[in-house]
């Protein structure tokens, strides 16, 4: 079923470390109901509308360092392509600033 995706371990990490949010948000919202606040995004949110943006913006930072990483090899003059590892510290630390000041 699963054939077509390329499962690689920085994939089912990212994967899990969503589903591990998924549901430690989900308690956290059943034990603490949620408020809305205004940080420096544009508009008040809750918790689950940070989590929900910041969900985007990491899944946006991954695709554009897939699109541009084998270009990395050519303006940087490396021998392969950078480790997608990269690309998930990146937005892990994007969703994390998103969820704690957006």
């Amino acid at each position: 079923m699963f054939e077509w995706m390329a499962w690689t371990l920085p994939v089912a990490v990212f994967f899990s470390a969503i589903v591990l949010m998924l549901a430690g948000m989900t308690v956290w919202e059943l034990r603490s109901p949620t408020v809305l606040r205004k940080g420096w995004l544009p508009m008040a949110t809750t918790r689950g509308d940070r989590l929900f943006i910041g969900l985007l913006a990491a899944a946006y930072v991954n695709l554009a360092f897939v699109a541009i990483s084998e270009r990395m090899v050519g303006w940087f003059g490396l021998e392969a392509e950078p480790s997608i590892w990269i690309s998930f510290v990146v937005s892990m630390l994007v969703l994390g600033l998103i969820l704690r000041k957006g």
